[in-house]
């Protein structure tokens, strides 16, 4: 069988998915080849990956050019004709049984070209959404706004200056656009990581498609419990670590809910924070501490290890995988009730608080960090229902579901 994936980018969470899908069908003996653009940047050159199967459309100047006029005039996925031509015509040499689509949403490929070329092909299709951009006017999220205009049709949308950001709000035109470019495919099928988005995905115009949930995945080969000095580096073995991770730390992530909790907990705690950067540093309380970044994955795994609990007060997510990766470590996790997060942790090994309930979140720390409420083995046990092996294969038997169907 051969496999065509398609997303915005190589890079990010999105792009080693893509990669990762793309390696386990090879190993099942079947043809697999992605393809991503070459991105403009205003935040330095972006290396285009180097490999056999890879392949890249575009330029960085097209792409430049559709990051300002779509976001200047609220067209994202609107322009970019040149390169989604090169990149049809690299489909039609490699002519896949299916296609795997992912973000379509960073400015750089034209979709009526791409839809109308699977409309007429009639190649079937498998798309990953990995967010409620596809089914909205604009937005990838909008549990923070609390929008329900997405149902029967976007219009004055609160959220069209974040990201993909734009000038204007062109909602009610792009979700038009959207429900004609999307619908109408003939052989569809949605994924979703999360049952929530799943269940968004069914109220709306793409209802007209099955829709399958296949989880993200962790590498438990490298989040696992290990060996941590992190407590004595930062001189607190005698303390409670509540661990808080994020990339991109701002409300919709909960950096809030860490600075009122840094006022309630007692100095037998400690709050640390990874992801943060210089400007938040002015920010943060001086009892929380501050790292920009970890080294590597496995210096994030002693971290995990080395916490007695992760709070994820995210308001907006739809399956994170630091949720994962703290429960493949061994540590219990806490979090909001919001799109995907409550998915992840069971009573075994977390808790599940409302939404902007702090009150509610703070006992739940005391709880999981003084009753010793979860063990590591129930957490570990946990997280391997989300082993990153089984679900790329899921998604390989996905493809081969439908290779005797007519």
């Amino acid at each position: 069988m051969k496999i065509a994936q398609i997303n915005m980018t190589h890079r990010g969470s999105t792009g080693r998915i893509m990669l990762q899908i793309a390696d386990t069908a090879r190993k099942k003996g079947h043809e697999a080849k992605t393809y991503a653009p070459i991105l403009f940047s205003r935040f330095g050159k972006q290396t285009p990956l180097s490999a056999p199967d890879h392949f890249t459309w575009g330029t960085v100047a097209e792409s430049a050019f559709h990051y300002y006029a779509g976001s200047v005039l609220g067209r994202n996925g609107c322009f970019s004709r040149r390169g989604t031509k090169k990149l049809l015509q690299q489909l039609d040499r490699f002519q896949p049984d299916v296609i795997h689509l992912h973000n379509l949403h960073n400015f750089c490929i034209n979709l009526p070209m791409l839809f109308r070329y699977v409309k007429e092909k009639k190649i079937r299709v498998v798309w990953t959404l990995h967010d409620c951009w596809p089914f909205t006017g604009h937005c990838p999220h909008f549990q923070l706004t609390r929008c329900e205009k997405w149902k029967s049709g976007c219009y004055h949308c609160p959220g069209h200056r974040s990201y993909p950001k734009s000038y204007v709000d062109d909602s009610r035109r792009m979700y038009r656009l959207k429900r004609e470019w999307f619908t109408g495919v003939e052989d569809l099928t949605l994924v979703t990581p999360s049952q929530w988005l799943a269940d968004l995905t069914r109220q709306s115009f793409l209802g007209e498609y099955p829709v399958r949930v296949i989880h993200n995945g962790v590498d438990l080969s490298v989040f696992k419990p290990s060996e941590s000095d992190f407590k004595a580096q930062y001189r607190c073995e005698d303390k409670k670590i509540v661990l808080g991770v994020a990339f991109g730390w701002s409300e919709r992530k909960g950096l809030d809910v860490f600075k009122d909790l840094s006022t309630r907990l007692s100095d037998d705690y400690r709050i640390v924070l990874v992801g943060t950067n210089e400007r938040m540093d002015a920010e943060l309380p001086s009892n929380i501490i501050s790292i920009h970044r970890t080294e590597s994955q496995a210096e994030l795994a002693n971290v995990y290890t080395a916490a007695d609990v992760l709070v994820n007060p995210t308001r907006e997510d739809t399956f994170p995988t630091v949720n994962m990766e703290a429960l493949a470590c061994g540590t219990p996790v806490i979090t909001f009730c919001t799109g995907g997060s409550p998915e992840i942790p069971d009573a075994s090994c977390g808790a599940v608080v409302d939404c902007n309930d702090i009150d509610a979140m703070e006992r739940e720390i005391r709880r999981a960090c003084t009753e010793k409420l979860y063990t590591c083995e129930a957490c570990v046990s946990r997280a391997r229902l989300f082993d990153m092996n089984d679900k790329f294969k899921e998604y390989v038997e996905l493809y081969e579901d439908r290779t005797h169907c007519p």
